[in-house]
């Protein structure tokens, strides 16, 4: 960035305010100048609570911040646990159609179609076969509404609830919801604590599979060894994008793996203020809660 029109460092100028506005206003100009060298970054970002409040409004200037991050000349991207039917409409409030979205905790990647922004194909699908965990879990926990996740898209439940997206899902007998592999499956125990679900799943030993607890008796069921950053990984290497060149901000268990991930490869992870300890433990940085606007605070500094 050019600094003649700037004082010498360690001297102080007093100029009128009408041309100190002048004087941010290019300094932001050069800040977000294609011609001006900058590190591009692969910046990923976690939905719920992490962009969304919990009661699906945005964190205060976090559309901005994104716009931001893009005239910068960064590449922003989506890495949710929701399936992709709960996830355009952010992308869409955001304003974003980055190449690749990663869904249900990394068990589906997709890739932008040429020519129109919001049309996306499965590019990349996980799958296992979830007899056995729902069969576990149908035995602790037989009040419990159960969803699973099928490689096309489509989803099927036992029972309705209001956090759940039911677009192209259809309600079954849970004995129908293991006929076939299965992207993921998710688990809702109202009635439990999430320190009671976190004991339950230690304690019923969930060796085939990969899983994350939520905040709330949630339980999210993913195929052995695939999470957030398996599929990043892949979306990295198809970009190519600089291992180090990763920025990566969550809230949830579900996101430890990407943190990991980012961190181990010399990027960044940062945890928003209000999640669970040991998600703020294995981050690199923690930034101020969804509330308080964290993702644009992040992005605001880049």
């Amino acid at each position: 960035m050019s600094t003649e029109h700037l004082p010498p460092t360690g001297s102080i100028k007093v100029v009128k305010p009408k041309k100190a506005a002048k004087l941010v206003e290019r300094v932001a100009r050069d800040t977000e100048d294609p011609a001006v060298p900058t590190e591009r970054l692969l910046i990923v970002l976690d939905i719920d609570g992490t962009v969304l409040l919990e009661d699906e409004s945005l964190s205060p200037g976090v559309v901005d911040a994104v716009a931001h991050a893009h005239r910068a000349g960064h590449e922003v991207m989506i890495a949710t646990g929701r399936s992709w039917e709960g996830t355009r409409g952010i992308m869409r409030v955001l304003q974003i159609a980055p190449e690749f979205v990663v869904c249900s905790n990394g068990a589906v990647v997709l890739k932008r179609l040429d020519g129109d922004e919001l049309q996306y194909e499965r590019w990349h699908i996980e799958t296992f076969d979830p007899s056995v965990v729902l069969a576990q879990l149908r035995e602790h926990l037989p009040d419990a509404r159960y969803l699973v996740e099928l490689p096309d898209g489509r989803r099927l439940y036992t029972e309705y609830l209001d956090d759940w997206n039911l677009i192209q899902a259809r309600r079954v007998p849970f004995e129908e919801l293991d006929e076939q592999p299965v992207c993921r499956v998710v688990v809702v125990a109202p009635e439990q604590g999430e320190q009671d679900f976190v004991d339950l799943v230690d304690r019923i030993g969930l060796n085939q599979v990969s899983y994350a607890v939520g905040w709330t008796a949630w339980l999210d069921i993913a195929p052995q060894g695939v999470d957030k950053s398996t599929a990043l990984e892949r979306v990295r290497i198809e970009l190519g994008f600089d291992p180090a060149h990763v920025l990566v901000i969550g809230d949830g268990r579900n996101d430890v793996g990407m943190f990991r991930w980012a961190l181990e490869n010399g990027g960044r992870a940062v945890a928003m203020e209000q999640g669970p300890q040991e998600v703020k433990d294995a981050a690199g940085e923690t930034t101020t809660s969804v509330q308080a606007g964290g993702v644009a605070e992040v992005l605001r500094r880049l």
